[in-house]
């Protein structure tokens, strides 16, 4: 009985009926590629609408980040370590919505998110409206690895950064003159053309307007990791948090599937929990990467937003239903391209 039982296993096996959770696959399922990245600058905005200096300045900070990123990767580091520290460069340039250069909420300050996911053992860390936090990804590593918890928020948030050491900036580090103008304009117009605060981005008024910024990336040992930062929404409420520090919407990362970045308008990556559903459909529907993504990103609405994500094969996909989303990406094979939209080279 015991044989005849072991014999129909054996046969669905091999029909392809059943199949072995993607946990038990080993590394030896991706020999083609050692390692692979991927970052975004936000989605959301038409590029072509953008002075050739903003563009070239998106440009060069995804080169710079990404070439930080497969520097670490090339000399064997740890995908969640290099995700942090690409992410930590995307937030020192005030080009993008995060760190240094983020944009105001309706009260004219700064309020950042961001979170950090190891796929290898599922630890994440996550903070949430911080205000004075140098890299807000360098704090969200430490509550992962320093205390018991998922997600600070707040002042005490930074309060614990502070003890820690980790390095402090006041407002006028944060708030560029770029964002304050912006901000400004936004005060004058944002209101009449929309009848309330909020979502100014949409009609125009801020350049670039989901420059959440993130990386996902897969290492040498076959390890994903993913780390989320943003600013938020311009002109968000005082206190709004949206999906970059929420594992599951904004952010996941897990080996048996994939390690997924989002970008757009947060409330909707929560409502549908983008990031983790596409790990899901990969797991349950076993379905490939590109598959999960297009399939979660067609679940939001028109201008929603997007996601780079990578599987353990080194799969990179980009799957957005913006006009533009400002992304890099590069592997072991020689593959390298920048883009601001889905067709530029």
């Amino acid at each position: 009985m015991q044989r005849c039982a072991f014999s129909l296993l054996l046969s669905l096996l091999l029909a392809g009926a059943v199949h072995l959770p993607a946990r038990a696959q080993q590394s030896s399922d991706s020999p083609g590629i050692e390692y692979a990245i991927a970052i975004h600058g936000g989605a959301g905005g038409d590029p072509d609408a953008w002075s050739a200096e903003y563009r070239q300045q998106r440009i060069a900070g995804l080169g710079r980040a990404l070439d930080v990123g497969l520097g670490l990767l090339k000399s064997g580091q740890a995908a969640v370590d290099v995700v942090e520290a690409v992410v930590a460069t995307l937030e020192d340039d005030p080009t993008f919505n995060a760190g240094r250069g983020a944009v105001l909420n309706a009260q004219g300050q700064h309020e950042l998110d961001a979170s950090i996911m190891d796929g290898s053992d599922l630890q994440c860390g996550a903070v949430a409206a911080i205000h004075t936090t140098k890299n807000p990804i360098r704090l969200a590593r430490r509550v992962m690895t320093d205390t018991p918890h998922v997600l600070l928020v707040g002042a005490g948030a930074d309060a614990f950064a502070r003890s820690i050491g980790l390095e402090q900036a006041d407002a006028s580090y944060f708030q560029t003159p770029r964002r304050k103008s912006e901000w400004e304009r936004w005060r004058r117009q944002g209101q009449s053309r929309q009848g309330r605060l909020g979502h100014p981005a949409a009609t125009g008024l801020v350049e670039g307007y989901f420059g959440t910024v993130g990386c996902v990336v897969r290492d040498r040992h076959g390890n994903l990791a993913a780390a989320t930062s943003t600013g938020g929404l311009p002109g968000k409420k005082w206190g709004r948090v949206g999906d970059s520090p929420i594992i599951g919407a904004g952010n996941y990362a897990d080996n048996a599937t994939c390690a997924v970045s989002g970008t757009g308008i947060g409330e909707e990556f929560i409502r549908h929990q983008t990031a983790g559903d596409i790990a899901a459909r990969m797991r349950y529907g076993q379905v490939a990467l590109p598959v999960a993504a297009a399939a979660a990103i067609a679940q939001l609405p028109a201008n929603g937003g997007g996601v780079i994500a990578v599987d353990r094969r080194g799969t990179i996909v980009v799957e957005f239903n913006t006009v533009g989303m400002s992304h890099a990406m590069a592997d072991s094979t020689g593959q390298r391209a920048i883009r601001l939209t889905r067709s530029e080279p």
